[in-house]
């Protein structure tokens, strides 16, 4: 439940957001109470049991925008990328993630990088940064080509004293 509650409950007040949902079946409901909210922005999705954009099948997207909600399929395929297998996706302990997404950042090809190019594009289109999908995925690409995300992430671990 606090999966739902979270994003629509957010004591911050936040305006545009992405939320991912578990099952394809909140998408509309979790639309249209953000848009009840006042939300500005949003992008709902649900792709292939994920509740985020996936790089592993379609992913079902509700987009509140001017008041106004409409609904798309979004796949790899479309924006240029591989699919890529659940096996690829899986994550495993914390040791093994926080390597994967070192060596992400670090400019390592494959299904996080996708996946990561592709909900980091959606969350800029959302946050009006980017105006397609295209856009921000490309926005995205670069600030992990450069080194600027790992130097981001740097900086957050040692912020945290992780």
């Amino acid at each position: 439940i606090f999966n739902l509650l979270g994003p629509l409950s957010n004591p911050a007040g936040v305006k545009r957001q992405m939320v991912g949902v578990f099952l394809p079946e909140w998408i509309m409901p979790v639309a249209e109470t953000l848009k009840a909210l006042g939300t500005e922005h949003a992008w709902v999705a649900h792709g292939d049991g994920y509740d985020e954009i996936t790089t592993t099948g379609e992913t079902q997207v509700a987009e509140l925008a001017g008041g106004e909600i409409r609904t798309f399929a979004l796949t790899p395929e479309a924006v240029g990328l591989k699919r890529h297998t659940k096996d690829e996706l899986r994550g495993g302990d914390a040791a093994y993630n926080a390597k994967a997404l070192r060596d992400m950042l670090g400019g390592a090809a494959g299904a996080y990088r996708d996946t990561v190019l592709m909900n980091a594009g959606a969350g800029l289109v959302v946050a009006g940064k980017a105006t397609t999908l295209a856009d921000g995925m490309a926005s995205a690409a670069q600030a992990i080509d450069s080194g600027r995300a790992l130097q981001v992430l740097g900086r957050l671990v040692e912020i945290s004293n992780g």
